[in-house]
């Protein structure tokens, strides 16, 4: 086979698998997706809001004891075991020493960034649950009927559709 042959069996390949179009964010025309039934909201319960933003609080205060390597064997001077160690090996000319210096920094900074992450999703997350129980509340308040009771489920969703 020539390069010319192959080259417009590639193409009309292409071609066909072009038929297919690209689609972003989105399902299949016609798919009705996993859940079963099209238009099905995602539903997320205040405890599963809760457990998630507990799970990142407690990854926050693992992290920050164990992955702190600049804070590692803190010396009177405030500095750490690593920096020593790097000050130590740039003095004597070796460049680790420099190479250290970079590591911890870099190491420092990632460290730094995902504790910022798992610190706004626990808060995220929390600030959500709380939000939404107290926007429950009004809700529930305001959805009385006439003898100061509450309005049921099966009463509201005749609204809804």
């Amino acid at each position: 086979m020539t390069f010319n042959d192959e080259w417009e069996q590639l193409v009309s390949e292409a071609k066909q698998r072009r038929s297919t179009g690209m689609r972003l964010n989105q399902l299949e025309p016609g798919s009705a997706g996993t859940g079963g039934e099209a238009g099905v909201d995602l539903v997320v319960t205040q405890d599963d809001l809760g457990a998630v933003g507990h799970e990142a609080f407690l990854l926050h205060g693992e992290l920050r004891k164990k992955a702190d390597i600049v804070g590692a064997g803190v010396d009177r001077n405030g500095e750490g075991s690593t920096a020593r160690a790097a000050r130590e090996l740039a003095d004597r000319n070796l460049t680790m020493g420099g190479e250290l210096y970079t590591t911890l920094s870099v190491w420092d900074s990632q460290v730094k960034t995902v504790l910022q992450m798992c610190a706004h999703i626990s808060n995220h997350l929390d600030y959500s649950k709380k939000m939404h129980a107290n926007e429950d509340a009004a809700i529930a308040a305001t959805l009385r009927g006439r003898d100061g009771a509450a309005v049921p489920v099966s009463a509201i969703t005749t609204y809804v559709r």
